[in-house]
């Protein structure tokens, strides 16, 4: 479960598309990029093969939610 997940824009211009974000799993820290058309550029060591999917979906929920569903 992903726990302590933050965003904020990337850009000056908040209006344009583009987000840093982080949150933890399994005690460990995750940063990256979320950009408009949904792909993840992780900036830290990439999640384990196991968990990679589960957490991109959890973020791309949770992006939505608090981005586009304002």
């Amino acid at each position: 479960m992903i726990t302590h997940f933050q965003f904020k824009s990337l850009f000056e211009n908040k209006d344009m598309p583009g987000w840093h974000f982080s949150f933890y799993f399994n005690k460990q820290k995750f940063t990256g990029i979320y950009h408009q058309n949904g792909d993840i550029e992780w900036t830290s060591e990439e999640p384990s093969d196991e968990h990679i999917h589960q957490l991109k979906e959890q973020i791309h929920e949770l992006m939505l939610f608090h981005v586009y569903d304002k």
